[in-house]
């Protein structure tokens, strides 16, 4: 008995949160199964446009084996309580444009516009659009991921933030960029945003999804394909890049940041290794900022930096 009371007393400090958070986790997956059904249900059987009136165009990317389930996500957008007036997969593998599943043809019938395009990493999500759309006819720019199933006001919440600071980049999730010693801190480290204040220092995650304001867009035409040498799997990066060298500030919709469930079986190949784990954005964020860069930074932190 003694040894039982010990024992207790002697449990792990973290073990309930622990317990807490992979209850939550496995919540999530529950519910993630879930949706992915009712949305597989929904692209069988629905007839209702893809499309809507509100002034905002959708843009995504596909490719490998989630072209056969890519049609999932862009359901959960679909049933929004707003739709866009356009809404673009791009592909970039000749093949499989050629030969769309049964899943993606049924959306096209409803508005969706499939388009082949070149292969330019996780660019293809929202730079194609910049080359296919003159700058008078360019309405902002809403890129979601292809492996996320997002929420009914995702596109809502997105367009209300644009409304009302529509010269900022409005997200779903932002971090602070964390300035250390006059460089990048280690992009690990970042701070999670925690209001809805719009700052040059806020980074814009992409996979919760970005609605990017047509001023910045035409910045980005401008600049072509020079985030090719620099950051190639780097799209965030590059986008916030030049969000900071035009002034143009960034803003989370929601004091807290959000991520939506993982569409099942997706996460074979992600760019999540590479480019977090293996610290691929940090190499990026040193070839890429320069000096003046980091003096922008601080500044839109209230940490002014000398050198």
């Amino acid at each position: 008995m003694t040894g039982a009371l010990t024992g207790a007393t002697h449990a792990r400090p973290g073990a309930p949160r622990a317990a807490l958070r992979r209850l939550k986790k496995q919540a999530k997956r529950i519910h993630a199964h879930a949706l992915a059904a009712r949305l597989r249900l929904r692209n069988r059987f629905a007839t209702t446009s893809v499309l809507g009136d509100t002034p905002v165009a959708v843009s995504l990317t596909s490719y490998g084996q989630r072209i056969a389930t890519v049609a999932l996500a862009i359901e959960s957008i679909a049933r929004g309580r707003v739709r866009p007036q356009e809404f673009i997969l791009w592909l970039d593998d000749e093949a499989a444009y050629a030969q769309l599943p049964p899943s993606l043809l049924r959306l096209q019938r409803r508005g969706l516009s499939i388009r082949l395009c070149d292969n330019l990493g996780p660019h293809t999500k929202y730079y194609p659009y910049l080359e296919a759309t003159a700058a008078d006819g360019r309405l902002p720019l809403a890129t979601a991921d292809d492996d996320i199933l997002y929420p009914r006001t995702w596109l809502l919440d997105l367009y209300r933030g644009h409304r009302q600071h529509p010269d900022a980049v409005n997200c779903h999730w932002a971090s602070v960029v964390g300035v250390a010693e006059g460089r990048i801190a280690p992009y690990t480290g970042w701070a999670r945003c925690r209001d809805t204040s719009a700052s040059t220092a806020h980074f814009a995650t992409g996979v919760s999804g970005v609605l990017y304001p047509p001023a910045l867009l035409a910045e980005l035409a401008a600049l072509g394909r020079a985030f090719k040498p620099v950051c190639p799997s780097a799209d965030d990066i590059w986008l916030h890049w030049v969000a900071l060298r035009t002034g143009t500030k960034v803003r989370q919709v929601a004091p807290r940041a959000r991520h939506f469930p993982l569409l099942p079986g997706t996460q074979e190949q992600t760019l999540l290794a590479g480019n977090v784990i293996g610290s691929g954005n940090d190499t990026v964020f040193s070839r890429l900022y320069t000096e003046q860069d980091i003096a922008l930074l601080g500044l839109a932190r209230g940490e002014p930096i000398s050198h």
